[in-house]
C-alpha cells in the first residue's frame, strides 16, 4: 500500500476486461468506464519551495460502446485554466475531485478523441480511508505514492486500474533537483536555472502506478546488465550510499531469479529511489520503487521488501487487476516472491515461511475473504500472508514443474492486461491433473483458515539457486 510516514471458484475466465464494465465497487467515484485512455502526455512545472505545480495534459482516448454526451476525469482541488476536446473549448464542472466535461456534440461510440487540460495549484495528498495519499511534499522535494486512488492528487486521469495507457512525462524543476519517473529517460535539458526531464513509459500503465520523485539524489548503477540485460539504477541521498550499496547488492540476483521463475522482466528498465524521509512501507510504481531512509540500514534488514517491490513489476504492474476486489493477486504474488527469494538464496524455505504465516493467521480473526475482502480490509496484513499461502497451496498441489510453468504462462498471456480472481482460477486449472475447486473455495472464497498445505511430489526440500528453466 502507498501509505507513508511513521463468486464461486468455477467462475469463467474474464481476463480480457471490457472497458464497458461498471464502476469499481470499492471506489465508485473514481474512473469512468464509458471510455478508455490509451496515452497521456503530461508537461509539468514544479517549484519545491512554494510547492507549486502547474501542468498541461493531453489525453488520447476512445469512446466505449455508447455515445458520450458527457464524461468525467478525476482531478483534485486545482484551478482549471482550460479544457478542450478535439481542440475546442468545452463546458465543464469541477467539484469533489470530479472534472465533468460535456462536449458540444456527443462523441460517437468507438470514436477517438483528445482532451487537453491545464491546471495549477498546490498539490497535496487526497483523503482516503488510510489517510492522505498521492502527491507528498517532502522537506526538500516531493514524491508520488498513489495506491490506490492518489493519482488525481497531481494529474487528471481516468483513475481505474484496468484503464491502462502509455505515458510521456516532462517535468521542469530547479536544476538542483533530480527527477525520477518510471520509464526511459529521453532527454534532460538544462535552461537557465531549471532543467526539464522527459520520461517515456511505453508499456500500458494504470494511473496509480505512475511514479514520480523529485529530490537531491545521487545516481548509481546496480550491477552490469550486459547485452540484453535489464538496466537497474538507484537514486539515493549521498549520505546513504554505503548502506544502500550493501542493502541492494543482491537486487541484480533477484532480477535473475525472478526472470527465471516468472519470465522476462516486462519493462525496459528498473529504478529504485530512496527518500531522505521515512516511509511506512515501500511503494511500487511501474518500472520504479520508492523506499524510505528507514528501509536502508546497511544490514539488509529490509531485503524481503526489496524482493517484494521488484516482484510487483510482474504481478500488479504488468499483470494488473481489473478492479480493487482482486488486490490479493498483486500482494499475494509479491509476498510469495519474498518466500521464493529466501528459499532460493539460502534462507528459510517457502514451506517454513508458509508455516510461520499460517501460525500467525490462526490466531487472528477469520473474517477475510481474499476474493472480495471489502475496502476496509484490502490492505490488511492478513491479505498479504493468506495470498502467499494460496500460491504455496497451489504449488504443493501442482508440483514445481507445473507450478512454475503456470506462473510463467500467467505472466506471458496477460502481459499488459488486467485480470480477475476467476481468471486465475481458470488459468491454474489448465495445469492441474485434477480439479482444484475445493482448494480455491477454501483458501480464496471462504473466510475460515484451511490447514497448512504439505509439499507434494516434485517440490525439492532445498531448491538450488539459480534454478534451471523448465
Amino acid at each position: 500500500m502507498s501509505a507513508r510516514r511513521t463468486s464461486t471458484a468455477q467462475g469463467a475466465d474474464t481476463s480480457v476486461v471490457q472497458q464497458t464494465v461498471g464502476a469499481d465497487p470499492y471506489f465508485p467515484a473514481n474512473g469512468d468506464p464509458r471510455y478508455r485512455v490509451h496515452r497521456y502526455e503530461l508537461a509539468l512545472d514544479y517549484r519545491p519551495g512554494p510547492n507549486r505545480l502547474s501542468g498541461t495534459a493531453r489525453l488520447n482516448a476512445i469512446a466505449g460502446r455508447s455515445p458520450l454526451a458527457e464524461f468525467q476525469l478525476n482531478l483534485a482541488d486545482f484551478r482549471i485554466g482550460r479544457v478542450r476536446v478535439d481542440g475546442r473549448a468545452q463546458h465543464y464542472t469541477h467539484r469533489g475531485g470530479r472534472l465533468r466535461i460535456r462536449p458540444a456534440k456527443p462523441i460517437r461510440a468507438g470514436a477517438a478523441f483528445t482532451v487537453e487540460i491545464h491546471w495549477s495549484g498546490n498539490p497535496k495528498p487526497v483523503r482516503s480511508p488510510w489517510g492522505g495519499i498521492g502527491w507528498e511534499e517532502l522537506e526538500d522535494g516531493a514524491l508520488v505514492a498513489s495506491q490506490p486512488v492518489g493519482a488525481p492528487s497531481w494529474y487528471p486521469c481516468n483513475d481505474r486500474p484496468a484503464d491502462k495507457a502509455s505515458y510521456q512525462i516532462a517535468v521542469t524543476t530547479p536544476s538542483a533537483y533530480s527527477v525520477v519517473a518510471g520509464g526511459r529517460l529521453l532527454t534532460r535539458t538544462p535552461k537557465a536555472s531549471t532543467t526539464t526531464w522527459v520520461y517515456e513509459q511505453a508499456a500500458p500503465t494504470s494511473s496509480y502506478l505512475v511514479g514520480l520523485s523529485i529530490g537531491k539524489y545521487q545516481t548509481v548503477l546496480l550491477g552490469d546488465p550486459g547485452l540484453g540485460g535489464v538496466p537497474q539504477s538507484g537514486h539515493i541521498p549521498a549520505r546513504l550510499l554505503t548502506e544502500f550499496s550493501r542493502d541492494f547488492a543482491r537486487q541484480p540476483a533477484m532480477m535473475t531469479l525472478f526472470e527465471e521463475l516468472f519470465g522476462p522482466y516486462p519493462f525496459g528498465e528498473y529504478a529504485v529511489v530512496v527518500t531522505e524521509e521515512e516511509l511506512d512501507v515501500p511503494v511500487e510504481a511501474q518500472g520504479l520503487s520508492l523506499f524510505g531512509a528507514n528501509h536502508v540500514d546497511g544490514g539488509r534488514g529490509s531485503e524481503r521488501l526489496v524482493a517484494h517491490e521488484l516482484a510487483h513489476q510482474w504481478f500488479g504492474n504488468s499483470v494488473s487487476i481489473a478492479d480493487w476486489r482482486h488486490i490479493w493477486l498483486n500482494e499475494g504474488f509479491a509476498k510469495y516472491a519474498e518466500w521464493l527469494w529466501s528459499e532460493r538464496s539460502g534462507g528459510r524455505s517457502a514451506q517454513t515461511l508458509a508455516g510461520l504465516a499460517h501460525r500467525g493467521l490462526a490466531g487472528k480473526p477469520q473474517d477475510l475473504r481474499l476474493a472480495d475482502p471489502g475496502r476496509k480490509l484490502m490492505f490488511d496484513d492478513r491479505l498479504y500472508e493468506r495470498g502467499g499461502l494460496v500460491l504455496h497451496a497451489v504449488r504443493c498441489a501442482l508440483g514445481d514443474e507445473a507450478f512454475f510453468r503456470m506462473l510463467r504462462g500467467w505472466v506471458t498471456v496477460h502481459r499488459g492486461g488486467a485480470v480477475t480472481t476467476a481468471a486465475f482460477v481458470a488459468h491454474v486449472a489448465r495445469y492441474a491433473a485434477e480439479p482444484l475447486d475445493e482448494l480455491f473455495a477454501a483458501w480464496v472464497f471462504e473466510g475460515a483458515l484451511p490447514a497448512l498445505p504439505s509439499p507434494g511430489v516434485g517440490i525439492p526440500e532445498r531448491p538450488s539457486y539459480p534454478p534451471h528453466r523448465g
